[in-house]
């Protein structure tokens, strides 16, 4: 497919696009995504939905009852646009660099960026100086736009000279000050719609984060695949949902897809799963995103009555276990609607909802996308046998400037890096991650099957599990454990648990180490990094 005309005056993101013959396959099946070679996302998400739903429809929501309707959503995102271009001399192509909570001047920035004709890149607000300083030094940001309570890792990190502008504080210089003294209205740059709109770091649960590149259209895709047809929002839909806007299963959720349906969005900075169900709550929200590691824990904190008003809950970044899904819809009545997306594909594609749930499985290939599994050398499988997810559809995998795009993509097909096996149905379960397969005397044992089986106790909050080498097994099966407060840890405990899996799952599957902790590693995106409990134990035999 040939890339149409451009309108970024800065070519950076085109120069840096992988190789033609690397991409995958991208396939516009549905009549929705049929776009024009004219795009702007921003003006479809913002400048139309204010034509289509109103001015004075509320957009973004706040914990503190606090609303910014869609009318001024627009006026303040052109407001940034005017202050990038006018005040900082944004042109098209350049990349500008985004670090904030989750609240609605990270929004308005994000428009804003696209209006510009800008390239955003989300960070993590979590990041540190190091982090950001890497980021910076692959994207080559001309802008940092940054909350004011997170300034400090930013200045120390913008050593290429670009400058960083706080958001929120009360100096002169200060983007809402510099936005106040602008005009409301601004022309959005007509960008092409395979213009790169956003730069998104992947979540790093296996080391090294890549740089995924995503046009205008691939933003409107997500909304008109997965949210279009799994969630069916409305208007009158409320959406909620733990995950930042710097991680897309965020941007999506919390943005993207109410802005493309007319409804709201409940924006909270940073809470528990459950100050996040009871302000979910409080603000009516009809619709939650968050991992099934905190339904876990709404449930075990016996706060299942705040779930109850939702119209659908959703489950992604971590594998569903069927008892999650059963637990959740014993006490609230919710059918968890499950799903895979991955950062290089923007949001979910493989999912099911209502009657078309069948708990345990993630679901069937989305609308718009289509999905295989191959086996080590590339081949398609049948039903029922095990290998590695590969799908195709109108979004996919480019890496800026990064030879893991060889690995990513395999004769077209975008290879996930996660184990699965397709049924005759064309439900897709999974089995774990590719590299999360623990062999331990000859017996493959899948690291989600041990940590749902463990969350089942009920004195354990969380958990994530491993292969620890071992001179006699090859490697065995270890579990570290998050428990309750008030549970007591212990050689007892350990036994405890040991046999409470052995008699939930095939005994020899049960954790023969299991190691206490007070919390597990995650990404700022909260996803469980795996790949950093595997490297403390690296060489090492028994506790």
């Amino acid at each position: 497919m040939e890339l149409s005309s451009s309108a970024h005056r800065d070519t950076f993101a085109r120069d840096h696009l992988p190789p033609h013959e690397l991409w995958p396959t991208l396939e516009f099946t549905l009549p929705e995504l049929q776009y024009p070679e004219k795009l702007n996302a921003a003006t479809v998400l913002i400048d139309d939905a204010v034509a289509t739903f109103g001015a004075d429809r509320p957009a973004l929501l706040a914990p503190d009852g606090s609303a910014l309707s869609y009318g001024e959503l627009l006026i303040r995102s052109n407001q940034v646009a005017r202050v990038l271009v006018e005040d900082y001399g944004i042109v098209p192509g350049n990349r500008v660099m985004l670090r904030a909570p989750n609240n609605a001047w990270l929004v308005a920035c994000w428009l804003g960026v696209l209006k510009a004709g800008a390239v955003a890149v989300t960070t993590m607000p979590a990041l540190r100086a190091a982090e950001i300083e890497k980021l910076a030094a692959l994207t080559l940001p001309a802008l940092m736009l940054c909350d004011h309570r997170f300034l400090s890792d930013a200045q120390e990190a913008a050593t290429g000279g670009y400058p960083v502008v706080s958001v929120g504080s009360q100096a002169a210089g200060d983007l809402v000050a510099l936005s106040a003294s602008k005009p409301g209205d601004f022309t959005n740059v007509q960008t092409a719609a395979d213009d790169v709109a956003l730069l998104g770091p992947t979540s790093g649960t296996t080391g090294t984060p890549k740089i995924t590149m995503h046009f205008h259209r691939d933003i409107l895709a997500n909304a008109d695949t997965f949210a279009r047809h799994i969630l069916k929002p409305t208007p009158e839909d409320v959406f909620a949902g733990s995950p930042p806007l710097a991680f897309t299963f965020g941007l999506g959720g919390l943005v993207v897809f109410p802005l493309r349906f007319g409804a709201s969005a409940l924006l909270t900075e940073r809470t528990t799963p459950v100050e996040l169900a009871r302000q979910s709550h409080a603000a009516g929200a009809t619709i939650l995103f968050t991992a099934p590691t905190a339904y876990r824990a709404i449930l075990k904190e016996g706060k299942a009555e705040l779930l109850t008003s939702l119209r659908m809950a959703v489950s992604a970044g971590e594998h569903l276990p069927a008892e999650t899904w059963h637990h959740v819809h014993d006490e609230t009545g919710l059918a968890l609607v499950n799903g895979i997306g991955a950062t290089e594909m923007l949001h979910v594609f493989i999912s099911a909802a209502g009657a078309d749930i069948r708990p345990g499985t993630t679901g069937t290939a989305v609308p718009g996308y289509r999905a295989t599994i191959l086996d080590a050398q590339g081949n398609e499988l049948g039903p029922n046998e095990v290998g590695r997810l590969a799908v195709i559809g109108p979004t996919g995998c480019r890496y800026l400037d990064d030879e893991r795009q060889h690995a990513y993509v395999s004769n077209g097909w975008n290879v996930t890096g996660d184990t699965f096996v397709m049924d005759a149905d064309g439900y897709f379960t999974y089995q774990a991650r590719s590299d999360n397969m623990i062999v331990s005397s000859g017996y493959n044992i899948g690291a989600p099957e041990v940590e749902a089986a463990l969350n089942e106790h009920p004195d354990v909050l969380e958990n994530a599990v491993v292969a620890r080498p071992d001179e006699q097994r090859g490697s065995v099966v270890c579990a570290f454990v998050v428990l309750v407060d008030g549970a007591g840890s212990g050689p007892e405990k350990v036994k405890e648990l040991q046999d409470f899996v052995k008699a939930t799952i095939a005994p020899y599957k049960y954790p023969r180490d299991i190691r206490f902790v007070a919390e597990l590693p995650r990404n700022p995106s909260g996803k469980l990094q795996h790949f950093k409990l595997r490297e403390s134990l690296a060489g090492t035999s028994a506790p």
